[in-house]
């Protein structure tokens, strides 16, 4: 602000005891404010920064009058930590160490916010960082354009998405580890060993990805155009096999993550982080998380550049073979990321009592499906459906760890029944008293038994919604399905009875015979009389 020589006098004389000046009142106004000093100001021709104190005095409190059309920089930007770091090659970094020093100074002396005033003006918050999003078309001069055809163009445009996608990819790899892995390490935030669980071998595979770089930059003619591509993928993708110790261990790092984000210093360290602009408002798992999405979507790259391939090109073959190739490791892949899962799962099993451990337990390498679900009392159970067990549990926390009490008796799914009820067939009156309102129906209901009779068990689910609903009774009857390609001799039924479908049965207790259908069977020409109303998914 300009402070003319009589509105200097008049400061001076008010601080030097003088009474003859008479100050005018206090006003709202600029957003600017001057520290007040402990002691008189020195008006020196050699400027001096003072300490920051916590009595403020703004400059409108002396009615100092400017231009209307002079524009005001924001103090924020003025004074900002960015102004007073070393520059750094690295952009991201350089932010990030932005962040960490504001952290360091801000664990000293810590002031309350204050309210903005009227007519004050909020800091803009720092742009996100942006993605390189140029096309491939985009690097062309109107020339080359016109020297190749729409379809190769969008060719072209693929395999530079293809490129494009690797180099974000490696971006992000060396992010994770320089601005999340390395200060949490040096800020001694979590341990060597913790750290190692959560990130993996993440720095493994970079020079992976920069390989592909590599192998396309030769590739690419001097018309900016890469004629075969498909064999350079061919001899690439055997690396990726690579991701399959990192891909297995997702689970248990995530869980690891969520417990450690209980501490508040790794909580604020992560808040500090998303909202820097290197974080792209990224959350820590989704960087951990981008090699998994990005293996998914080479099958979906390479099939986009197979359709703009014209017919006869001999790139067809090689990016046929490259798509099955894949689509094979990722399938291998997912077989260790399951038994991976599977086993967690198994670990966190809490059994009241030994008899309640199945030995069908420690054969199960498949976790089909899982989640919370309510029983006919409106209890909470989590329940895991394993690929030979179904196993309800309740969710507990011992000694400080979260795990899964069993609820009842695991029922083995060679000995599973599952029916699917009709919306209205529980009422809320009877089966579902407490989880829903009076005169309410019970909806998105289905119940399990086991046929074992010295078991005799029922369980009435309810789910949250119809897709889930679809969802829980496909993965029964698909599992069901496989255990009677194992058994077939073993009869079973998908228990829909026609005494029973508008009464409650009672969990744990034997269930009344009824004539029985064949598994699975809900045809309209099947049922007859009993003609089901259908849901439409």
């Amino acid at each position: 602000m300009l402070i003319t020589r009589f509105n200097w006098q008049m400061v001076h004389s008010m601080y030097l005891g003088h009474k003859d000046i008479r100050v005018p009142p206090l006003q709202r106004g600029s957003s600017f404010t001057f520290l007040t000093p402990g002691t008189p100001w020195d008006f020196s021709l050699k400027r001096k920064r003072k300490e920051k104190d916590d009595d403020t005095v703004s400059l409108s409190s002396f009615d100092l009058k400017e231009p209307s059309n002079k524009r005001v920089r924001p103090l924020a930007k003025v004074s900002s930590l960015v102004n007073l770091m070393s520059p750094s090659k690295n952009g991201a970094v350089r932010r990030f160490g932005h962040t960490i020093q504001a952290m360091s100074l801000r664990a000293d002396t810590k002031s309350p916010r204050t309210s903005l005033k009227g007519g004050s003006k909020a800091s803009n918050p720092t742009p996100t960082k942006r993605r390189n999003s140029t096309l491939w078309s985009e690097t062309l001069d109107v020339h080359q354009k016109n020297a190749f055809s729409v379809k190769e163009i969008r060719r072209q445009e693929a395999i530079h998405e293809l490129y494009r996608g690797e180099q974000d990819l490696i971006e992000d790899l060396q992010l994770a580890r320089k601005a999340y892995h390395d200060p949490m390490l040096k800020l001694s935030i979590m341990t060597e060993e913790e750290l190692a669980h959560i990130f993996g071998d993440l720095d493994a595979y970079i020079p992976l990805h920069e390989e592909l770089l590599i192998k396309l930059a030769e590739g690419t003619g001097s018309d900016g155009t890469v004629s075969q591509v498909g064999q350079i993928v061919i001899d690439w993708l055997p690396g990726l096999n690579a991701y399959k110790n990192y891909c297995s261990n997702q689970l248990a790092a995530k869980a690891l993550l969520d417990q450690k984000k209980q501490d508040r210093r790794v909580q604020d360290f992560l808040q500090r982080c998303l909202e820097s602009p290197f974080s792209r408002k990224l959350e820590l798992w989704s960087f951990l998380d981008i090699p998994r999405s990005r293996l998914v979507k080479y099958p979906l790259l390479l099939r986009e550049i197979l359709r703009h391939t014209p017919p006869g090109h001999p790139d067809v073959p090689t990016l046929e073979r490259a798509i099955t190739i894949i689509q094979e490791i990722l399938s291998d892949i997912n077989v260790r990321k399951g038994e991976s899962e599977c086993q967690y799962y198994i670990d966190k099993l809490d059994f009241l009592d030994e008899k309640q451990r199945d030995p069908l337990i420690d054969s199960c390498k498949t976790l089909l499906c899982h989640g919370e679900l309510r029983n006919k009392n409106g209890s909470r159970l989590h329940v895991f459906l394993f690929s030979e067990l179904l196993v309800l549990t309740r969710p507990v926390t011992r000694n400080d760890r979260s795990c899964f009490q069993v609820y009842r008796q695991p029922i083995a799914v060679g000995d599973l029944a599952v029916e699917e009820l009709q919306d209205g067939e529980v009422r809320s009156g009877g089966s579902f008293r407490g989880a829903f309102t009076n005169g309410e129906r019970a909806k998105n209901v289905f119940r399990v038994r086991s046929l074992n009779p010295s078991h005799g068990q029922s369980h009435t689910l309810h789910v949250s919604d119809i897709y889930h609903k679809q969802q829980w009774l496909n993965s029964l009857r698909t599992a069901i399905a496989q255990q009677e390609g194992r058994i077939p001799a073993k009869h079973r039924s998908s228990t829909i009875s026609t005494t029973s479908s508008n009464a409650e049965m009672d969990e744990n207790q034997p269930p009344s015979p009824v004539p029985k259908l064949r598994p699975q069977t809900l045809s309209r020409s099947r049922l007859g009389s009993l003609r089901r109303k259908e849901t439409g998914v």
